[in-house]
């Protein structure tokens, strides 16, 4: 299974790269991550929850990043293995700045095996993407509270050069802090992703109509 794209932060390349190398932040946004600790230099050990199709369970991995240019790119080595199979990955990322801006370029390749390999290859590509998807969303949503916090403190910092007459505008408010989805909300999202990438654009009225006649049936039976 082949991996690559590419995604766009709203923050300083600076910020990026540190989010990237903190294993709690990663944690906090990767769906269905339950912890990562540090074992060694620039290695990682962490748990995770996933569901494909009728496969789910728990994968222990292990993360190892590689020939690190900060604040540029590196590669990265992953070995997980679980009650649904194993994954062994390679892959590696490039961050150019754009303005305020971070561009970020990724690719990687994985080998997997056990039951989760039963699922198809289409199914799994599209879980897949999906889970990245949310992640890096995930992320950009960490970092643009981290962007307003910093400059929400430089409005601060300011006022008080300035002895007082430089004040932070009454509009300021602390940025509020991430909240990661829950494994609902991450489940919910992977079948939506799932079924626009494997469903043709022409049967999405139908599925939508079904899914609103489910509901209503639904409806009737519970009341």
């Amino acid at each position: 299974m082949d991996v690559s794209g590419e995604y766009t932060f709203d923050a300083p390349q600076k910020l990026v790269w540190e989010a990237l190398q903190d294993p709690d932040v990663l944690a906090s946004v990767m769906p269905g991550g339950e912890g990562f600790e540090e074992v060694g230099e620039n290695e990682y050990q962490g748990n995770l929850k996933i569901k494909v199709g009728p496969v789910q369970g728990k994968f222990t991995g292990n993360i190892k990043l590689l020939d690190l240019v900060a604040p540029e790119s590196y590669r990265l080595e992953v070995d997980g293995k679980g009650a649904p199979g194993f994954v062994k990955a390679t892959g590696g990322l490039k961050l150019t700045p754009q303005g305020a801006q971070t561009h970020m370029s990724y690719e990687g390749s994985a080998q997997v095996g056990g039951r989760i390999a039963s699922v198809g290859q289409r199914l799994m590509d599209s879980s897949a993407k999906s889970i990245i998807r949310q992640s890096l969303d995930g992320l950009n949503a960490y970092l643009q509270t981290q962007v307003a916090m910093q400059q929400a403190d430089e409005l601060v910092g300011e006022g008080e050069e300035d002895g007082g007459e430089t004040a932070v505008p009454p509009t300021t408010s602390p940025a509020p802090a991430y909240k990661p989805p829950s494994q609902t909300e991450v489940a919910m999202n992977v079948a939506k992703d799932v079924a626009s990438d494997i469903i043709p654009p022409k049967y999405w009225p139908y599925v939508i109509g079904l899914v609103v006649l489910l509901i209503i049936i639904l409806l009737v039976v519970i009341f």
